[in-house]
Parts: C-alpha cells; structure tokens; sequence
C-alpha cells in the first residue's frame, strides 16, 4: 500500500481550540495518536480504556513532555453498553465540544462469546459500542460544526480484513449468538464487524454531511493483539494481508492523517489506507443498502439508551 508521505511531527497542525476524544488510548495505536497529538497544543485530550494504571502511566508520562497538555482518562468497558453510556456522561459533564472522535479501540481473534448484553464479542464491542458511543456524543459533534471555521471529524478504524465477513456480509439473525464457526470462524466474525465499520462510517457521511466521515485501514501493525496470535493465525494473516508489519508508531500514522490532515485532501464517507489513499471496497464493502440495513437494526438496538 503506497500512499501520502506523513510525518506526525510535521504534517500535524496546530490543534489549538480543539477537543479530542479517542477510544483505546491505554496501549497500542490510541497511545501513539495521543502521543502524536498531545505535541501539537490540542484544547483537550480525552481517552478511554479499562487499565487505569495503564492510563495513568500514560498521562504521567505525557505531562513530563508536554506539561500544558489538558489530558482525561475515562475509564469504559466496550463490552458493556451500560459502560459505554457512563462514559459518555461522564465527557458530556466536562465538555461543551467536540471537535475529534477517533473511534479506534477493538479486539479480535478472541475465542466465541457474547458481550454483556448478549452480541457476539467482536461485533458488540467493534461495531455496537462505537454505533452507541456516537448516538450519545453526536449532538455535541453537530453543534461544534455549526461554528464557524469548524472541521469536525469522526475516524472509524476498519481494516482490510472485512473482506472475510461471512457470505451477505452480516448475519443480523444470529448476531446475538456466539457464531462459532470452527478455525476460520474468529477471522469471519473479525471481517463481519469490521465491514459493519466500514458501511456504518460511509452511512454516518450520508446522514450528517457537516460532520467529515471517514473509515481508515492502519495496516498491519505489531501491537499486543497481534504478537498475541497463535503461529498459524500469524502465517494466515501474513498471506491474507500482503503488507508489511509496522510498528504501532507508524501503524498510527493514517488515523491520526484522517484526525487532522488537510480537509480537502479527503472526502466524507471514503475508506483510506495508509496513508491517505483510497482503498479498495471488494466484496459487500461498498454495499450502500447493506449500509442502510445496518443503520435501521443499530438504531433499533440502540433504542432507550441516552446519556
């Protein structure tokens, strides 16, 4: 995958005015962006994950680099939407804007299982805890819009993997099991909520054209869920990828691009691989009714839950 050349250090704008919201931010891809995007004099920083130690050896560390940095860790369990809903108050009660959501946390090649509220483990937490975590947050995101100069994004990591989704490309009637289908099934479930990122960020540009949409594919990067894998996991996903390994610092680099890269070098609704290219939609991935298919049954789900 060749595409922009793209230094943090360089390439990132002054962030001045604007309030930044990244999921995942203890370890991984969301400690690189935080730490790319502290250096460059952000309003705020608010993050979430599940290790408060994790979290605050993170900001002790960021205070000594950027001391002026304003930074909060909200803890939040995506496997819980009762979670999901406490953190979104919890922002809610502290900011009055939002500039950046950067949807990146997730998980993957886990054993089958459910989340609390009963969805398939890697679709419940990849796909419905975001689908939530915006629902509750996108007032503030259309209200910042409507100021002016404003540029208001949401970055929702995919990955190319979505192309083993199952055969329709989301198995609505069964979501609420485990979906254990043997050796492949954890990479089809993987692929399945990654599509349902993929199609829910392209439906998200259609609804609200204010808001800059994108959906980006970070590559394949060494992070712990990757040296995790198994050998075989590993060699087929060396073969099913085709690209390098990066290290999480690099592997961050076309989130943090689609966060506050130049507006008009990216369009709304468009899937982006690194860094800054246009990716290939192959199988149900450019689907535009599936999109709307999956929109109405979020939305149905997501009924009663406010912040």
């Amino acid at each position: 995958m060749a595409g922009k050349k793209f230094n943090p250090d360089n390439d990132i704008p002054d962030l001045s005015g604007k309030v930044i919201f990244i999921t995942g931010g203890t370890a991984g891809l969301g400690k690189e962006s935080i730490q790319a995007l502290a250096a460059h004099n952000p309003s705020h920083i608010y993050f979430t994950g599940r290790s408060t130690s994790r979290a605050t050896a993170l900001i002790d560390s960021l205070r000594t680099q950027h001391p002026t940095a304003p930074i909060t860790f909200l803890n939040c369990d995506l496997s819980s939407l009762s979670s999901v809903v406490e953190t979104a108050k919890a922002f809610l009660a502290q900011s009055q804007r939002l500039d950046v959501l950067i949807c990146n946390a997730g998980i993957w090649a886990l054993t089958p299982g459910l989340t609390t509220d009963g969805y398939e483990i890697q679709f419940g937490t990849n796909h419905v805890a975001h689908a939530l975590l915006i629902k509750l947050l996108l007032p503030t995101l259309l209200r910042t819009a409507e100021e002016p100069n404003s540029d208001v994004r949401i970055v929702s990591l995919t990955s190319a993997a979505f192309a083993a989704h199952p055969v329709g490309g989301i198995r609505f009637h069964d979501i609420k099991t485990p979906q254990d289908k043997g050796f492949f099934g954890m990479w089809t479930r993987y692929g399945q909520s990654k599509l349902a990122n993929l199609l829910y960020a392209a439906e998200l540009a259609r609804r609200y054209p204010s808001i800059t949409t994108l959906a980006i594919h970070p590559g394949v990067v060494k992070t712990d869920m990757v040296n995790s894998l198994g050998y075989l996991d590993k060699i087929l996903l060396h073969f099913a990828q085709l690209g390098r390994p990066v290290s999480p610092e690099e592997g961050a680099w076309n989130q943090l691009w689609a966060a506050t890269g130049a507006r008009e070098e990216m369009r709304s609704g468009v899937y982006y691989v690194p860094v800054g290219a246009k990716g290939m939609l192959v199988r149900n991935g450019g689907d535009e009714k599936l999109a709307g298919e999956l929109w109405e049954w979020t939305e149905e789900e997501l009924k009663g839950y406010e912040a």
